[in-house]
């Protein structure tokens, strides 16, 4: 796909919400009309040969069911790049250590490769037990040349806790009893990321009431797609 297109596609994405905080560090709300973060023509090739090996790969592997490549844009990516926009915003005050992230059931790598590439000094860990996904992750890396990632072939609970500055989660199946486990993975002030239907908001705040919980965050072009983000206690 042409990077112009993509770029077209993300927009609403990368869009600031009127109104809105961007990260709970942050104290100035967007303003209407704000231009959309851009993405460099790096990142922009970078996503089209990302899909191009996504959907060679479908055709032998189950990685997503979504084929026509703007609605992989569009789903995957849009969705994926809106979670980095709220947690890595673009006016944050640089840091001298990256954030250690972890993507648990990474599949397909989103949001987690997203992730990256939206925010390349992360220190970036992908967990994914099935051994055919965790070829494709691996093969993306190398595409793409993405350094300081690690792609982990194992099942959360086996993980030390108190590890990770964010995780994140998404499209994972057993989603309320996976919920505990990535929460154990979060060091102190370490935030949760998931991305979620709205019907699922509920049951993740009331299954997990030590995080701080912020207000769910509707993502564009969905109509009960939503970013929730819970963080915990700097000392517990």
């Amino acid at each position: 796909m042409q990077p112009a297109r993509i770029a077209a596609l993300l927009t609403p994405f990368l869009t600031p919400e009127p109104g809105s905080l961007t990260n709970a560090c942050h104290s100035e709300p967007a303003e209407a009309g704000e231009e959309p973060a851009s993405l460099t023509t790096v990142q922009l090739h970078s996503i089209s040969t990302y899909i191009d090996i996504l959907i060679r790969w479908n055709a032998s592997v189950n990685l997503t069911a979504v084929r026509d490549p703007e609605q992989i844009v569009t789903r995957h990516f849009g969705e994926s790049l809106f979670a980095a926009r709220h947690l890595f915003p673009r006016d944050a005050p640089a840091t001298d250590n990256p954030f250690a992230v972890a993507d648990l059931g990474s599949g397909a790598g989103f949001p987690g490769l997203p992730i990256k590439l939206w925010e390349p000094h992360v220190s970036l860990t992908l967990i994914e037990s099935n051994h055919k996904k965790v070829a494709f992750l691996r093969e993306i890396t190398r595409a793409l040349i993405l350094t300081d990632i690690n792609i982990l072939p194992v099942r959360a609970e086996t993980l030390p806790a108190l590890a990770y500055d964010v995780v994140t989660l998404r499209a994972v199946e057993h989603f309320q009893s996976i919920l505990p486990i990535a929460a154990n993975l979060l060091a102190a002030a370490g935030r949760l990321a998931v991305l979620i239907g709205d019907s699922q908001v509920v049951p993740a705040q009331s299954s997990l009431p030590h995080l701080n919980w912020a207000s769910p965050i509707p993502i564009p072009l969905s109509r009960s797609r939503v970013l929730l983000v819970g963080q915990r206690e700097a000392r517990e």
